[in-house]
């Protein structure tokens, strides 16, 4: 029995004669983006049109929030930076969620939608998450590791990117004729 490895990194997924099987691996992404996007892009508008949440201090606000992880968090310094100016790092999360729940959904810049989204789950898992105990009570490490498929094959189908992808490799083919 021989096995083969793909070694292309971008083929042309309209192909008449896939079997379910390619088909179901081409798309398997899908679920995985939608689900990430919608909730981001709701983590961030739920940020934004908080009435409390992007104050320096009082019940539901970000300041109290970080105040409060500071001495069960792995990393006491990033809560330190936050505290510098609550609010404003309660709007640049927020807009930071919104960029990556957009850019996931859509999948415009996907891998780096994708690190972003990565790089806001891991700052929460050693921040806010941290003290959960068993760690499997803590979402933020969960969200980690499904962003890390996205980041290592952004979105090829389905998205702008595959769109953009495909208008370049047509005026390739194009300026050679």
């Amino acid at each position: 029995m021989t096995q083969s490895m793909r070694t292309d990194s971008h083929t042309s997924y309209i192909e008449e004669n896939s079997s379910w099987r390619d088909t179901a691996t081409r798309y398997a992404l899908i679920p995985l983006r939608i689900f990430l996007g919608v909730t981001f892009i709701y983590a961030g508008l739920d940020k934004l049109t908080s009435s409390t949440f992007l104050h320096d201090s009082g019940s539901g606000s970000i300041g109290d929030l970080m105040r409060t992880v500071r001495g069960s968090s792995a990393i006491p310094a990033m809560v330190d930076v936050a505290l510098k100016n609550p609010s404003g790092f309660g709007y640049a999360m927020a807009l930071g969620e919104l960029a990556v729940g957009i850019g996931t959904l859509v999948g415009l810049l996907s891998r780096l939608a994708a690190f972003g989204g990565a790089l806001i789950s891991l700052s929460l898992w050693l921040t806010v998450s941290w003290a959960s105990s068993p760690y499997y009570y803590g979402n933020d490490l969960a969200y980690l590791m499904a962003w890390l498929p996205l980041v290592l094959a952004g979105a090829p189908v389905l998205s702008l990117d595959a769109a953009l992808r495909s208008r370049r490799q047509r005026r390739r083919t194009d300026a050679l004729w």
